[in-house]
């Protein structure tokens, strides 16, 4: 009876349709996708679905980085759709961020049914368990058809997967979807597959954080009264607020030791120069501190991880992640961060106390280090890659968003940036490649269609996912590149490769510097994006500012030299160095 039912009626087509509608009722607007064969029945659902912007990249990497920059932006999961083969394999980067960076996902991978695997067909592989445990949740429903109940199954399939793919923790859910010829509506009566009256999901889910109990509150209050020389150090992903996580740093009179990209740094208390200050001479050990407050992912600076290393440690993740890479926590807190440290600021003593010194202590060498770091930037004529860092963060006007790049820039930003609020910085920090960057920024760009989007990265970076700027000046999209080149990988220039003896001058060039000896403006041009070529240190942020005011997908090129930037580091922080002394 069922084989009867299939033949007479398009399953694959009403299938299609049906689970597009769902997602659409749970919240989802985008789908992201390379053409392919396969896939047609998906794509030609979401591309008549008035609800779904549709996003079309021909290359598969260059479409899952940008399915990321809107999942990571937008905080729900895109689709993001390929044919089968090896076209399925090559979103796998952009599924390990999105596991480790916790970005909401529906990774939708067609397939051949089972009939055709196994047997030479072409362009077939084995599909499942293709992203191995880098997921929220796996599943194959196998090829649609007419049996009773499909409805029902149907729609509960794809109000599962958007619910876990938006978490909490939010991350990549992969759907295997196996469908028999035709790929095309048939012209047969569709399988009848009605939704809720009320537009509503069929399954709506709804989740809320674990809230601290008073126990928790006691105990972190008395962690923090008899350490009264505690820092709170923020990652990515803090799981609370500019102002809370500032309220309490206030109310225990511990310094906020945020990275830029968790969000918090921002307030009286946060020291952004901490990257220099702990190189400098004696610094590190006279404020050696007696306990720590983390809150989110590992921080950028691996100077600052050292310093906390073996130190007592409250890490508090609501998404009970084990971050915890130098083994350093004491304590794990599994709630939420924001109600936990609301309430722990109500619970301190806020009357000047034995912190007080301490927090004086480290606002006076916050003013003494940024002044002279500030000082030794704006003294260079040339570009430097620090003070570009700066520089963007700056004059970026609010409401803006800055993703930054992984290797150099997002540490340049870490130590260069200045606290401020009114802008959002993003980055790929879950397992801080530079694959896919470019789309990345361009997705965060679709996402924040009308506000002010930049992207800060390197050369490689760039080249690596230049394929993301194929059609880019078509979209609609309003992004500014500003791309670091300094013919190379940079970041190896700070690693034990450049220092040792081991390392000979060309091997170091041959295996870790790779120059490219591209011009950066010629490929631009090749691909139709406007480029404004900067030699000035003190031109970066006018350069960038006029690219946000035109509109558009454009690039900011700044060139600098590897080997006198690596100096010019040195150099900025043996000022900081000078200026505590």
């Amino acid at each position: 009876m069922c084989s009867v039912r299939a033949m007479t009626h398009d399953a694959t087509t009403a299938f299609a349709r049906t689970i597009v509608d769902e997602w659409m009722r749970a919240g989802v607007t985008d789908a992201v996708l390379a053409p392919g064969s396969r896939s047609a029945p998906l794509a030609l659902a979401v591309a008549r679905d008035e609800r779904c912007r549709v996003h079309v990249h021909i290359d598969e990497r260059s479409a899952a980085g940008f399915a990321l920059g809107l999942g990571r932006a937008s905080r729900r999961p895109p689709v993001l759709l390929s044919t089968s083969g090896t076209a399925a394999a090559l979103f796998h980067g952009a599924v390990l961020e999105a596991h480790h960076g916790r970005v909401p996902l529906l990774v939708c991978t067609a397939d051949r049914p089972p009939e055709l695997r196994d047997v030479g067909a072409g362009q077939t592989v084995e599909q499942h368990g293709l992203y191995g445990g880098a997921l929220r949740w796996a599943h194959d429903p196998g090829p649609p058809d007419d049996a009773p109940g499909a409805a029902a199954r149907w729609r509960q399939l794809a109000c599962r997967a958007a619910a876990l793919a938006t978490g909490p923790p939010a991350g990549p859910v992969h759907l295997n979807l196996p469908f028999r010829d035709p790929l095309v509506p048939s012209g047969a009566p569709l399988v009848d597959a009605p939704g809720r009256e009320d537009g509503a999901p069929w399954v709506a889910t709804r989740r809320s954080l674990r809230a601290p109990d008073d126990a928790v509150i006691a105990e972190l209050a008395a962690f923090v009264r008899a350490h009264p020389r505690g820092v709170v150090v923020a990652g990515w992903s803090p799981g609370a607020t500019a102002p809370v996580v500032g309220r309490f740093a206030a109310a225990a009179g511990w310094p906020l030791l945020a990275d830029p990209i968790s969000g918090v740094r921002s307030g009286p208390d946060a020291v952004s120069t901490y990257e220099a200050l702990l190189r400098a001479p004696g610094f590190p050990d006279q404020h050696r501190p007696e306990a720590v407050l983390r809150l989110g992912g590992p921080p950028t600076s691996k100077v600052l991880d050292a310093w906390i290393s073996g130190v007592p440690t409250w890490l508090v993740d609501p998404d009970d992640a084990w971050l915890d890479p130098d083994r350093s926590a004491s304590t794990r807190v599994v709630c939420d961060a924001e109600a936990l440290l609301d309430r722990a600021s109500d619970a301190l003593d806020t009357e000047p106390g034995a912190g007080c010194d301490w927090s004086s202590e480290w606002k006076r060498a916050e003013a003494i280090a940024r002044g002279a770091l500030d000082e030794a930037c704006d003294a260079l004529t040339e570009p430097f890659e620090g003070r570009v860092a700066r520089d963007v963060v700056a004059c970026l006007p609010d409401g803006a968003t800055l993703v930054v790049a992984s290797s150099m820039p997002v540490r340049d930003v870490d130590a260069f940036a200045a606290p401020r609020r009114g802008i959002e910085l993003l980055a790929n920090r879950g397992v801080n490649g530079i694959d896919g960057f470019v789309s990345t920024v361009l997705g965060v760009a679709a996402a924040r269609r009308g506000a002010p989007v930049a992207g800060l990265l390197g050369d490689l970076c760039l080249l690596h996912d230049v394929n993301g700027l194929v059609g880019a000046s078509s979209r609609g999209i309003d992004a500014t590149l500003v791309v670091l080149d300094n013919d190379g990988g940079g970041i190896f220039s700070f690693l034990p490769q450049a220092r040792s003896d081991a390392v000979s001058p060309s091997d170091f060039e041959l295996l870790f510097g790779t120059p490219h000896g591209i011009d950066i403006e010629q490929v631009a041009r090749a691909y139709g994006v406007p480029c404004a070529r900067v030699r000035c240190g003190d031109a970066v942020a006018r350069a960038v500012e006029s690219a946000l005011d035109a509109g558009g997908v454009r690039i900011v090129l700044v060139e600098s030299d590897r080997a006198a930037n690596a100096a010019r580091h040195a150099a900025v922080w043996e000022a900081v160095s000078s200026a505590l002394r």
